[in-house]
């Protein structure tokens, strides 16, 4: 198993061409959001911004959109109809065609209109895939889905969303267990955790060794997304968006809490390290 490191990520990330524009960079969407949670869309626009997405569209319920434009100012909206709880429902998707990358469920909510929506977009989406947080809740119970995707998907889970979705009572073996998955179902898992594993389907197997305690707080997973959505956009490679998104959220996250400390650090403190992780890359000095 390799870890990921600075000199990885330097291979498979470059500095911004001169000639180049917003279009260069993505057209990234992702769904996210419910009445309920209003937080998950922030964390992974705001992320999937900060990692250099040309352009970020976020396509949320209408209950919740006039939050969000108040409080995002670089992101497209798209305003979806929800069911009588400000959930998703597939007969109110976006268009998924014309996008670089596709991220859904972040704070989608659980429901069975949720889960036909998610089970919708993977069948339809034209461009690499990744599925978090109640996108992979969704999946329980039809994790063979995944398999009729038409390109690659990126399944971000932690622990306990890994088991349920495998139907076992725990994750002792994670390593075994996510290159198992991962084969099977065809797919780049990237499985949460102190140490976080990232397994291909062809037998590739990664591991993540920085991140902090601090780092385990509600939408910390939501900026992890957003990162990997914005490198899948920029044409990164399923694998090496995985592995180098679980880089620079943990390299965020660690220079976070040496400056403000683990206890009080949060999501939106992290958002504010990304571009820093990120500036070595930089096409000159300013």
């Amino acid at each position: 198993m390799k870890t990921i490191d600075w000199e990885y990520l330097a291979q498979h990330m470059h500095p911004r061409e001169p000639e180049s524009d917003k279009n260069t960079y993505g057209r990234v969407l992702a769904v996210c959001g419910c009445r309920d949670y209003i937080g998950a869309p922030f964390f992974a626009a705001q992320a999937a911004v900060r990692t250099g997405s040309g352009i970020v569209t976020l396509a949320l319920p209408s209950c919740i959109y006039p939050i969000l434009a108040a409080k995002l100012n670089e992101p497209t909206f798209i305003p979806l109809k929800t069911d009588a709880d400000g959930k998703i429902t597939a007969d109110c998707l976006p268009p998924l065609q014309r996008r670089a990358a596709i991220l859904a469920g972040p704070g989608l909510g659980i429901s069975e209109g949720v889960t036909q929506a998610v089970q919708t977009i993977i069948e339809q989406a034209e461009c690499p895939l990744v599925l978090d947080a109640d996108g992979i809740n969704a999946l329980a119970g039809h994790i063979d889905v995944v398999e009729k995707a038409k390109y690659p998907v990126i399944l971000t889970p932690h622990s306990h969303e890994f088991a349920r979705i495998c139907d076992v009572p725990s994750t002792e073996h994670r390593e075994a267990m996510a290159s198992a998955f991962a084969g099977k179902h065809r797919c780049v898992l990237l499985l949460k955790g102190h140490r976080t594993i990232i397994a291909d389907p062809h037998g590739a197997l990664y591991q993540n060794v920085h991140g902090n305690p601090g780092m385990a707080k509600g939408g910390s997973g939501d900026v992890l997304s957003g990162i990997i959505l914005s490198l899948l956009g920029q044409g990164l490679d399923p694998l090496a968006a995985a592995a180098c998104g679980a880089y620079i959220h943990s390299r965020a996250g660690d220079l976070c809490a040496n400056d403000i400390g683990e206890f009080g650090m949060t999501p939106t403190d992290m958002l504010r390290y990304i571009p820093r992780v990120l500036k070595p890359l930089n096409s000159r000095e300013w």
